[in-house]
C-alpha cells in the first residue's frame, strides 16, 4: 500500500509543479506589464499548452519578458524559505517546487537561447546579451539541483522504501485536480 501513496504523491506533484511554475512565471509577466504601464491582453494558462502572456501596448518589453523567469524563481524560493525558517511541516514540498522552478526557468532561458525560443528569443531580440541568458541558466539550474539534493527520501525513494506522508500524497492529488479544473475552466475557448 505504501507504494500506492508514493505513486500518488510523485505522479500528482510533478504535474502540479509544472502548472504552478507556469502560473508563477506568467504572473511575473503580468505584474511587470501592469507596473510598466502596459495592458495585458491575454494570458494563456492551459494544461495542454505552453503558457504565454500578451501585453500590448508594452512600453517596457525587456522588463516584462525578464520578469517572468525572475519572479518565476523568486516567489517559489521565498515560499520555501518561509517554510524552512518557520519549520512548517512538509517543507520538502515547497523545496522541491522551488528547485523545479529554478531548473525549468533556467533551462528555458539558458538553453532556449541557443534556438531563440519563447522568452529567450524575445530577450535576445530586445538586445539582452546572450551571456546574460547563459548566466541565468548557470546560476539557477545548479541551485535547483542543490535544492533537490537528498530530497528523494520524502518521495519514497532510497532508504524510505516507498514510505511517504499519506496526507501529502492526497493533498497533492486534490491540488492537482483543483488546478486542472481551474485551468480548463479559465482557459478561453478557441
Amino acid at each position: 500500500m505504501k507504494r500506492l501513496h508514493q505513486t500518488v504523491l510523485i505522479v500528482s506533484f510533478i504535474p502540479l509543479c509544472w502548472f504552478a511554475m507556469m502560473g508563477v512565471h506568467e504572473a511575473g509577466h503580468v505584474l511587470a506589464g501592469w507596473l510598466t504601464g502596459g495592458e495585458v491582453q491575454k494570458v494563456v494558462l492551459h494544461p495542454l499548452a505552453i503558457s504565454r502572456t500578451d501585453v500590448e501596448p508594452n512600453p517596457q518589453p525587456l522588463i516584462v519578458v525578464w520578469s517572468g523567469p525572475v519572479l518565476g524563481i523568486t516567489l517559489p524560493v521565498l515560499l520555501w524559505v518561509i517554510f524552512n525558517f518557520a519549520k512548517i511541516r512538509g517543507e520538502y514540498l515547497p523545496r522541491f517546487f522551488a528547485g523545479f522552478c529554478l531548473i525549468a526557468n533556467g533551462a528555458y532561458i539558458g538553453v532556449g537561447s541557443f534556438d531563440r525560443i519563447g522568452d529567450a528569443g524575445e530577450m535576445l531580440k530586445l538586445t539582452s546579451p546572450i551571456w546574460t541568458l547563459w548566466l541565468f541558466g548557470l546560476l539557477t539550474i545548479p541551485l535547483g539541483f542543490w535544492l533537490w539534493h537528498r530530497q528523494g527520501i520524502y518521495f519514497g525513494l532510497g532508504e524510505s522504501q516507498g514510505k511517504v506522508e499519506i496526507n501529502a500524497a492526497y493533498v497533492s492529488l486534490l491540488s492537482l485536480i483543483f488546478s486542472l479544473i481551474l485551468l480548463f475552466s479559465l482557459s478561453p475557448r478557441s
